[in-house]
């Protein structure tokens, strides 16, 4: 897929890993809705770092901790950029908890917002992309679903169900939509720590060093212009999975 003159939509893209993919669609070509839950001044400020790349932007809020929001924010970014050809589902949280203390509340909670969102995200993205055009999907998972967190139970869960949405969607909407991930490890630090709390954990990897964001928006580049991959996970994690 040649990225020139599309219009994508990135979910979370106001900050962090979100912020990334949204100026390298930008920088690819596209123009980008970002959208943001509680950041709206930062969206802003992405915006108009899109705009100086010489690409238009939109912003717009959404709860996706709703579900039902999903169909709203395909709507709000086709009436602002037109039709949708790219969607990055990277909104998510990021909460603590064990199977041992999990509550029925947080749980549904994490799902509704890690996996339902970007479920429902890509039905209504899919229904409104028209005719024979074309489109692509990428979503943001975690390594961590082959190797899981104790104490993020519930994001690995709705986590790895992403990683089962990756190819469950590429089979349903082929070949029109391809559907991948890029699935991250020591990338930056978790919300609420310190750098050198993310040199501690990638001491432990192949690669020796936090990886950042930029390898990161570079694979979901490649996902998105190689027209011939799709149900594909890329790990992200400096050989993390190795060890």
């Amino acid at each position: 897929m040649d990225i020139t003159g599309r219009s994508a939509l990135v979910t979370g893209g106001a900050t962090r890993v979100g912020k990334s993919l949204t100026l390298a669609l930008a920088g690819a070509g596209a123009d980008v809705f970002v959208h943001y839950n509680s950041s709206a001044g930062p969206a802003e400020e992405t915006a108009s770092e899109v705009e100086a790349l010489g690409r238009r932007a939109a912003v717009g809020g959404a709860n996706l901790s709703d579900p039902a929001a999903a169909a709203e924010l395909v709507a709000a970014a086709t009436d602002a950029l037109g039709p949708i050809s790219i969607l990055i589902n990277s909104a998510s949280g990021f909460p603590k908890d064990s199977l041992a203390d999990a509550t029925i509340e947080g749980f549904r909670s994490t799902l509704d917002l890690t996996l339902a969102s970007p479920v429902f995200l890509t039905q209504a993205y899919a229904a409104a992309l028209s005719g024979e055009a074309d489109g692509a999907v990428v979503n943001v998972t975690d390594v961590k679903t082959r190797r899981p967190y104790l104490d993020h139970f519930s994001y690995v869960i709705a986590k790895g169900g992403i990683d089962t949405f990756t190819r469950a969607a590429a089979r349903a909407l082929a070949p029109r939509i391809r559907v991948n991930a890029v699935a991250l490890g020591v990338i930056l630090p978790p919300p609420g720590e310190d750098d050198f709390y993310a040199e501690k954990l990638a001491a432990a990897i192949p690669m020796k060093r936090v990886g950042g964001t930029a390898p990161v928006a570079a694979a979901m580049l490649a996902l998105i212009q190689n027209d011939f991959l799709t149900g594909e996970i890329v790990r992200v994690d400096g050989g993390g999975h190795l060890v």
